[in-house]
């Protein structure tokens, strides 16, 4: 194909700096069937009166509606705001009643051709910056009507090629649709353990095999933990020069549950040790962390430490166990803080350190599968984008049996 066909202009609207061999660069109005979409809105009465028995689509909600418009087989659709990209297929094995759906006057429709499938319009424009095209409605409104979607531009490989990147791309959706699976049954197993073990309805064993046993001691958080109440240095003081220490200010400067200091400070007010635990003291109250900085700490911050002969992962994992639970403490008042008194007056159960150790050791392993299989996740899915990168714009091209081609 000769490349000196296309503008330059139409190569940067299109988002690519070349057109690869026997790839055409089309609008999607000539590469695709947009079907009319609807005049009117779906009225509330058709709403209940058949509800839940098709799927219906709207510009940015998925409902159970249907409605005189019913569309049978794969589709892609697109709302008019231009934002919300939802793939449709009948899906007859998740075991929906049919494969019709209906859409509302705010969504269109792309039925595929024989030069172009919705499923690649799907994939292409769902990560395609399409701002630029869409007509202002209002002050912070966009819209795309249907003469802008048809001038939209697109690259389109020949079918065969499009059918063997949508594959590619699928088995990968696929292992991270069964990671992210993964990551929520983990996280559900550690909560019930921890309703468990945190509670004492379930003891371990000890070093000798035998369950553990005993009362455990019930104490104020001030008993068992030093806490450090956080306070604002001057704003002036701050820098991005590593003067000072790092600041831990509140919530902003937590990530991943562990501490993630955006500035420094100069004037140095209360600090945290490497270790100790982040609690956070301004809405939303309780979101605890691990610091991994000497730091100072802000207003918004409170640092524990356990003191001797007790453990601090067992009070960490205490602590997140409680983290939901600081609304019902607050006895149904609206929790914006919390004070150095509310804090160090928290009730705790605590059994002997050996148990601490062994409640610690199991919880603490949990976490690390769960932190495990969020890198394996966050790889999967900078791998993917990567990929798609060079599948969607051809720099990568992907290898097609004879039966593909076929």
């Amino acid at each position: 194909m000769e490349h000196n066909q296309y503008t330059k202009l139409e190569l940067i609207q299109a988002q690519v700096s070349f057109i690869p061999e026997r790839w055409k660069l089309d609008k999607v109005g000539k590469a695709l069937n947009i079907r009319n979409n609807l005049r009117k809105p779906i009225s509330q009465e058709v709403r209940s009166t058949i509800q839940g028995q098709y799927p219906y689509y709207g510009p940015t909600r998925i409902q159970d509606y249907i409605s005189e418009y019913e569309q049978d087989g794969i589709y892609a659709l697109i709302g008019e705001d231009g934002d919300h990209f939802l793939k449709y297929s009948t899906m007859r094995q998740t075991q929906l009643i049919s494969g019709k759906c209906t859409v509302n006057n705010h969504a269109h429709i792309l039925e595929s051709t024989n030069k172009c499938g919705a499923e690649w319009f799907y994939i292409f424009f769902k990560h395609r910056n399409i701002t630029n095209f869409l007509s202002r409605q209002g002050a912070s409104r966009f819209k795309l009507n249907k003469a802008t979607l048809e001038k939209l531009p697109m690259l389109v490989p020949p079918l065969p090629e499009q059918r063997k990147i949508a594959k590619i791309l699928s088995t990968w959706d696929k292992a991270i649709s069964t990671t992210e699976r993964l990551i929520g049954n983990s996280k559900q197993q550690k909560k019930a353990l921890m309703q468990q073990l945190l509670t004492g309805k379930k003891r371990l064993f000890d070093d000798s095999g035998k369950p553990f046993e005993g009362e455990w001691e019930e104490f104020k958080l001030s008993k068992v933990a030093e806490v450090v109440m956080g306070s604002s240095p001057k704003s002036s003081s701050y820098n991005e020069n590593s003067e000072g220490l790092p600041l831990i200010q509140g919530n902003a400067d937590i990530k991943n549950r562990k501490s993630a200091p955006r500035i420094y400070t100069s004037e140095v007010t209360k600090k945290c040790s490497l270790g100790d635990i982040l609690l956070s003291v301004r809405a939303p109250v309780g979101t605890i962390a691990k610091s991994e900085h000497e730091a100072c700490i802000g207003r918004g911050i409170s640092a524990i430490r356990a003191k001797k002969h007790h453990l601090q992962e067992y009070l960490y994992q205490w602590l997140l166990w409680f983290e939901p639970r600081w609304e019902k403490y607050s006895q149904g008042s609206t929790f914006e803080a919390v004070n150095s008194n509310d804090i160090k007056s928290l009730h705790l159960a605590v059994p002997t350190h050996s148990e601490q150790t062994k409640i610690a050791s199991v919880l603490s392993n949990a976490d690390q599968e769960i932190e495990l299989l969020e890198k394996q996740l966050a790889d999967l899915k900078q791998e993917k984008k990567s990929l798609m990168q060079q599948l969607l714009t051809g720099k990568r091209r992907v290898k097609l049996s004879d039966k593909e081609v076929a």
